[in-house]
């Protein structure tokens, strides 16, 4: 079981990455792996703590000859997306991430990998392992639900750390470090449908978008990739100007910070339409890879015979579909002070709408808005609120979290850009991402904490190509080593 890993080199953090692929650790799954965690911690000697949230804290004391060096808080969550292909047997909250080599990479078999962040946590744990590393005292932070909802940093307990500086283990791309990052705000969705029988003598058919690439909310919003949520929604919006169709079911995306790779949605129709219907799917098939070209090489829409029994009204399904093509999607503006990054951006990430136990239909949706800037993070949540009070639907702004206002001139980062030169023999380049990193919101807890997150190679996160380049992990390791044995006095 993930065997392959312990061969890889450096020894010391792939073996801890190993662990993390064999104790399954789903985001609001992380108690077996903390608790294996607090049990490895106690068998060491150091000490743990656990806030009321459920965020680990482990600490160290400072090598030989370091004890005056400022405390640095090691920083990385302890969740993972739990994302599969299509057909493939994995179950996230039993069975282990089963890993492989190619060409370089350490990929999964069908699934996320995990690296993000399971590969931050193990340099972490090496670092606290390790007993001929220079460092100063060390408080590790792991945190919970990152990828879900952030709750582990936004509730994390106040006064529980003591360093002054914070390495985030959170990054994907070697030669970067961030020094600021997007905040946001979840869009949660939610209405009841009274329904109608299915009308006698209709047929349905069921039509699916799959083969989509997909991938993270923010970092690969601005990149053209298509969402399968927004392209059925599209062909709904069409196909009810020209045919009496009523909707029965949709099903599209797993989370609200990955784009959707997949979607499917049955429909009733008069048998008269039928041919006329199939029209229109092969002319939206045609329409969409060419529109998408390379970038969606793999997309796929899908007929099939269905069978329903209820079916909303037609006012229901044209208010419904209207609303969610109303919806904001994908980059909503770039920044105009920082070239080439997404301001603010929404993804629609989640649609459903089935069968209630109860009776009727429920509907839900969720979305995820990012921006550098606070009061657009505020504005478009509100344009997607209004979106959804045209069909009187329950909406719900929640989570939201703060950004990371970048510090070109902190003292942190002159040193790391000093140490990754000696390092790597490279310039590090300078970056703020479009994504939520939990420094934003630690920062806002812990003012005057200075910050840098950085990483190794990681691509195709939040997807099931995720993968990790071996020899990045290395030069990532060697960075670490070299910023904890040069951390400036207290």
């Amino acid at each position: 079981m993930n065997q392959i890993l312990t061969t890889l080199e450096p020894h010391a953090i792939w073996k801890h990455f190993q662990t993390l692929c064999n104790i399954p650790r789903p985001s609001y799954h992380e108690a077996a792996l903390r608790d294996h965690l607090i049990a490895w911690a106690h068998d060491l000697g150091l000490t743990t703590y656990v806030d009321p949230v459920g965020n680990l804290v482990i600490r160290k004391a400072a090598s030989k000859g370091m004890e005056k060096a400022e405390t640095v808080v090691l920083q990385g969550h302890l969740d993972m997306v739990a994302q599969k292909d299509a057909g493939v047997d994995h179950d996230f909250e039993t069975d282990p991430i089963i890993t492989r080599v190619i060409d370089g990479w350490v990929h999964a078999t069908g699934t996320t990998l995990g690296a993000d962040n399971g590969i931050g946590v193990a340099a972490a744990l090496a670092v606290l392992e390790s007993t001929d590393l220079q460092h100063g005292p060390i408080e590790a932070l792991f945190t919970i639900e990152e990828e879900t909802s952030l709750r582990g940093a936004l509730q994390l307990e106040e006064g529980i750390l003591k360093g002054k500086i914070l390495l985030n283990l959170d990054s994907e791309d070697r030669g970067d470090v961030y020094i600021g990052c997007a905040g946001g705000m979840d869009i949660n969705v939610d209405k009841h449908y009274e329904v109608l029988p299915a009308e006698q003598g209709a047929q349905a058919f069921t039509v699916t978008i799959t083969g989509l690439r997909g991938g993270h909310s923010g970092l690969d919003i601005h990149k053209g990739r298509a969402n399968a949520n927004v392209l059925l929604v599209r062909f709904l919006n069409g196909l009810k100007l020209s045919y009496p169709v009523g909707l029965s079911a949709f099903s599209g995306g797993t989370l609200r910070n990955a784009i959707s790779r997949d979607a499917s949605a049955t429909f009733n129709y008069d048998p008269k339409d039928k041919a006329a219907i199939e029209q229109c799917i092969e002319q939206f098939k045609q329409d969409t890879q060419a529109e998408y070209g390379s970038i969606e090489a793999n997309l796929e829409v899908l007929v099939s015979d269905a069978s329903v029994d209820t079916q909303l009204s037609a006012e229901q399904h044209t208010a419904l579909i209207n609303a969610l093509s109303c919806a904001p999607h994908g980059v909503n503006r770039m920044s105009t002070e920082l070239e080439g990054v997404t301001e603010t951006s929404c993804n629609l990430g989640v649609i459903n709408l089935k069968n209630n136990p109860e009776g009727g239909k429920s509907f839900d949706a969720c979305l995820l808005v990012r921006s550098l800037v606070n009061s657009a993070v505020d504005h478009l949540s509100n344009t997607a609120k209004s979106a959804f009070s045209l069909i009187d639907a329950n909406v719900v702004l929640e989570n939201g979290y703060p950004g990371w206002r970048p510090d070109p001139n902190a003292g942190l980062l002159k040193h790391f850009l000093t140490v990754h030169k000696e390092v790597t023999g490279q310039e590090a380049n300078v970056k703020v991402i479009h994504a939520g990193l939990e420094c934003g919101i630690i920062g806002a807890k812990y003012p005057g904490m200075e910050m840098v997150s950085f990483g190794p190679n990681i691509r195709g996160a939040h997807s099931p190509t995720e993968r990790m380049e071996i020899d990045s992990v290395g030069d990532f390791w060697r960075l670490l080593v070299a910023l904890l044995a040069s951390t400036p006095k207290a």
